[in-house]
């Protein structure tokens, strides 16, 4: 029996900095891809101050993301994280596609609220968009694992909201450009 499990972030859990809060175990050990999945933006986040990610079952569409190996003593406080105990993101086992075309098994988290499907990202509801200081920390994530190029390129077009303060973390992540 393994001391820890692999975990898929395809969030603000990009950048080792932000993981590391709650979860000091963490080692990023690659990228892969989730297919048949998109990412989303749906529920309010009190502490982002806009709008938070998620996957979403779609075929033909996928999400990168890095992958975390963590200690199972570290479960809980990401659980917690991501607001588990208070049903807004479940807990998926799924296999993500390595870049040697393998497949690992890995923790990821959902949320329980399924958006409404829009073409193209830049067209999401004013009500559905992420806080800038969310953006950038899912972009300096995805640059600091060396995510696909093109990929990135879809994350910068995702529409930010009025909001580009500080997020109401227990770190400061000094991210502002």
């Amino acid at each position: 029996m393994s001391n820890t499990f692999f975990y898929f972030a395809y969030g603000s859990n990009l950048l080792s900095k932000r993981i590391r809060i709650n979860n000091p175990s963490a080692r990023r050990v690659g990228i892969g891809k989730l297919a048949d999945h998109r990412l989303d933006f749906i529920t309010y986040s009190t502490r982002w101050k806009g709008a938070s990610a998620t996957i979403v079952p779609h075929k033909e569409h996928y999400v990168w993301g890095a992958i975390w190996e963590i200690s199972n003593n570290d479960m809980p406080h990401l659980d917690r994280q991501e607001g588990v105990h208070v049903n807004i993101y479940k807990p998926l086992h799924v296999q993500v596609q390595l870049l040697n075309e393998s497949f690992l098994e890995c923790r990821v988290y959902m949320q329980t609220i399924i958006p409404d499907y829009v073409e193209y990202i830049e067209h999401l509801p004013f009500e559905r968009f992420p806080s800038g200081i969310y953006i950038t920390t899912i972009l300096k994530g995805a640059e600091e694992c060396n995510l696909p190029e093109k990929y990135v390129k879809f994350l910068k077009r995702v529409p930010k909201n009025d909001y580009f303060g500080n997020a109401e973390l227990k770190l400061e992540l000094d991210i502002i450009d």
